[in-house]
């Protein structure tokens, strides 16, 4: 399975970056293949080096204002133009998303693929990685606008919120039936 992972090239604590790196190696045990921002710092680096110590593959999206923050090792480098063609490339190779912690670039990532399933353009399953609480707020944002009339589908046929590594894998592996 291609797991896009949205997420930080933050520097972060042990809170963030230790469920970052159980998910990494349960992508690479499993044989799936990371689909990322393709850069090596901070918390993309974490995730990286995980699913590639574990034995899994990179496939790395970046852009070209990016692109000197590459990991020079991956499988697979592909450099966009602008950030628009790199979120549509990355959500092209993947056959799953999960938006682990991030700022603004994260959530527009996150937003993009929630809009493009509400509207029924994809069916692949997304989980965001409730890390530390970090998503608890958009939770209930979701709710709030499925419960007053916002969201056209249910919010559970959009997003799947896991809050842990493990259910994370387990959800999509569930979901794409690759068990």
């Amino acid at each position: 399975m291609n797991i896009c992972v949205f997420l930080s090239a933050a520097d972060l604590d042990e809170r963030y970056t230790r469920p970052a790196r159980e998910f990494a190696k349960l992508i690479g045990k499993g044989g799936h293949t990371l689909v990322w921002g393709g850069s090596n710092v901070g918390l993309m680096k974490v995730v990286a080096d995980g699913v590639e110590e574990a034995g899994g593959r990179l496939v790395g999206v970046s852009v070209e204002f990016l692109s000197n923050k590459t990991r020079p090792a991956a499988d697979e480098m592909v450099i966009a133009s602008d950030l628009a063609e790199r979120k549509k490339l990355l959500l092209e190779k993947a056959d799953a998303v999960v938006v682990m912690v991030g700022g603004t670039g994260t959530l527009d990532e996150a937003t993009e693929i929630l809009e493009l399933k509400k509207h029924g353009r994809t069916q692949k399953p997304v989980v965001l990685l409730n890390t530390a609480g970090f998503y608890d707020g958009l939770r209930e944002q979701f709710r709030r606008m499925e419960e007053e009339g916002f969201l056209p589908r249910p919010l559970a046929d959009l997003v799947f919120f896991a809050e842990e590594p493990v259910g994370a894998l387990a959800y999509l592996e569930e979901q794409l039936g690759t068990r």
